[in-house]
Formats: C-alpha cells, sequence, structure tokens
C-alpha cells in the first residue's frame, strides 16, 4: 500500500469518526448536567438528611441532573426560597405548603409553587419531662415551651394546636354547632423559637417544660433524649378534628406506636404530610428524572428519616390543594397509567 493509499484511509476513518459524532449528537447525546439546589432544613434534621440521600441517590443514577442541598430553617423559609428563585426544589410540610399556594398567613400572596410527589409523614412530638408539672395541653399555660425554630413547619402546627387549645393568645378556631359559655381564657404559653437541637437541650436543662416537634419516628435526636431523661409524650389526637375543620385536611390522626421512645403504649397525636416541592419552571424532563430515582430508592431515602414508612404512587400524588408539577403528571401518567 503506497503512502497516499494510507493517508486517504486515514482521512477517510477521520471524516467517518466525525460523521458518526455528528449523527450521535443529533440523536440525543448526554448535554449538560442541570444542577438544581434542594432547600432541606437545619443539619442534623430529618429533611436535611433526605436531602443528603437524595443527592447521593441521584448521583449514583446516571441521569443528567444534580442535587445540591441547602440547608435552611425549613417549610416556611423553604417555600419563600422557592418563590424568590433562590432554590429549585424545596421540602415542606404540607399545612405550609398549602397556605403558600392559598396565600394564608404567613404568606401574603398565593404563591405559585408546585408538588412533586407526598413523599412521608411527619408525626407530631409534645414532649415533657416525665416528673415535670405538665400532663396536658392545657397545663401549658403561662409555661415556657419550645415551640420550634423560626420558618418551620414544626412552628406553624405549634401555633395551630396552641390556639385551639386557647393558649396562645390568638383566637380559637370558631366553633361548627352553638357554643358554651366562654370561660375565662388561660394565659397563653410562652412560645420560644427553638430548633430541634435547641430545644433537646432546653428541656434537659429545665429552661423550658415542653418542646414540640414535627418529624419521623423515631427522632434520633428524641430517642437520644430519651435514653438519658424520663420523657412523657402527652396525647394530642383531640385536636385533629378541629385542625382540620378550620384548615384542611393535610391534618390526620396517627399513632406514636408502643416500643419507640420506650414508650409502654400507643399515643395518638396529628399526623402531617411532607411534600417534595418544586418552582412551576423546573424542565419536565428534570423532573421525570428525579421522581424516578425517588421511586427507585425510596427506601434508602426514608431509613434514617422515619421507621416502616412506605412510598407508593397513590399515596404521593395526595397533595391536596397543592399543583402536581406538570412533569410529576407525566411520570405518574406513564408508568402507572
Amino acid at each position: 500500500m503506497t503512502s497516499a493509499e494510507v493517508t486517504r484511509r486515514r482521512a477517510m476513518g477521520a471524516g467517518l469518526g466525525a460523521l458518526a459524532g455528528a449523527l450521535a449528537g443529533c440523536s440525543g447525546a448526554p448535554g449538560p448536567v442541570r444542577r438544581l439546589r434542594l432547600a432541606t432544613g437545619p443539619e442534623g434534621g430529618p429533611y436535611n438528611a433526605f436531602g443528603q440521600a437524595l443527592a447521593q441517590a441521584v448521583a449514583a443514577s446516571g441521569h443528567r441532573i444534580e442535587i445540591v442541598p441547602v440547608s435552611t430553617a425549613a417549610s416556611v423559609n423553604n417555600l419563600r426560597k422557592l418563590d424568590d428563585g433562590s432554590v429549585e426544589l424545596a421540602l415542606a410540610m404540607a399545612d405550609a405548603a398549602e397556605d403558600a399556594v392559598l396565600g394564608r398567613e404567613p404568606f401574603p400572596r398565593p404563591t405559585p409553587v408546585t408538588a412533586l410527589a407526598r413523599v412521608y409523614v411527619n408525626y407530631t412530638h409534645l414532649v415533657v419531662a416525665a416528673d415535670g408539672p405538665v400532663r396536658s395541653v392545657q397545663d401549658l399555660a403561662g409555661r415556657p415551651v419550645a415551640a420550634g425554630a423560626a420558618g418551620s413547619g414544626v412552628q406553624v402546627v405549634t401555633e395551630r394546636v396552641l390556639r385551639a387549645a386557647g393558649l396562645s393568645g390568638a383566637p380559637a378556631p370558631a366553633p361548627v354547632s352553638t357554643p358554651a359559655p366562654t370561660p375565662t381564657p388561660a394565659p397563653a404559653a410562652d412560645e420560644r423559637p427553638l430548633g430541634l437541637a435547641a430545644s433537646v437541650s432546653a428541656l434537659r436543662e429545665g429552661s423550658v417544660d415542653a418542646l414540640f416537634w414535627s418529624g419521623g419516628v423515631p427522632t434520633p435526636a428524641l430517642a437520644a433524649l430519651a435514653r438519658e431523661l424520663p420523657l412523657r409524650f402527652l396525647p394530642l389526637d383531640d385536636y385533629v378534628g378541629p385542625l382540620r375543620e378550620r384548615y384542611a385536611p393535610v391534618y390526620t390522626a396517627v399513632t406514636l406506636p408502643a416500643g419507640v421512645y420506650g414508650l409502654t403504649e400507643p399515643v395518638g397525636t396529628i399526623g402531617v404530610g411532607n411534600y417534595l416541592m418544586a418552582r412551576a419552571d423546573v424542565p419536565q424532563d428534570a423532573v421525570r428524572d428525579l421522581l424516578r430515582v425517588v421511586f427507585d430508592r425510596w427506601r434508602d431515602l426514608l431509613r434514617e428519616v422515619t421507621a416502616g414508612a412506605r412510598l407508593e404512587p397513590r399515596f404521593a400524588i395526595s397533595t391536596g390543594e397543592v399543583p402536581l408539577h406538570p412533569g410529576a403528571v407525566a411520570h405518574y401518567r406513564s408508568v402507572y397509567g
């Protein structure tokens, strides 16, 4: 073979290689990775754990998306970040999410956010020292209470429970039937805006008489506290009905099971769903890729958040007044019909 023939063959091979590359590009070769910021919650909390696990699962999936967890104060703060565009994704409790969509306090106007899935249920914990003075919600009158961090969903549900009990300094829900004579109002609880770690420290030290928390079961910080300090978990299920009447069916009756936190019998309380949310302008293909990971890896995502939880489509699409993102709708229709 002459040197000229070798040169022609090399040129032909290079040309075919270039053509194949061009055709591959036209047929959908991988593009740049789409970076999505996810507002989670404070470090050490369940939202933060879920966000970190989701980021790892997405990184291992091969999809052209990257999840960047952002630590925040949680639900209310997260919804505001979605609205102002500083994040593309967020976790939020269902009651705060509905408040945002409907423009209810603390949101001054309806916020155009969407849901991708309801991922698990938070259990509301009202925790006191076993040998302390508090035996019921009414005993919180005038007493210092760790009410959740400012901007958190815990703070929302705490305020609503105390309001329903007449202990928040705000009016209780209007009765649906003829009211009984109004008793003398009890002193409002002394609500202190503390996150979970600060709440646990305050209860341990005796600077608060109770703490409210809304999270998975068991919440590790509370399980650790229960091993060093005898605790009492107070029932809240009597408040499910009033909260549903005033706000929405996002509130449900759930049970802290016997055995968790050393409980010798179940304790009825208030359940609130958690939504994985997105701005409406997040591309549909990114949403569909993300949901594939969520449903493929839900056991890993929920392992550190709440024991015994499952993620099923019928549960996931139940997002109440919060509309599903169009990409989420397309995903559920394509996979589940």
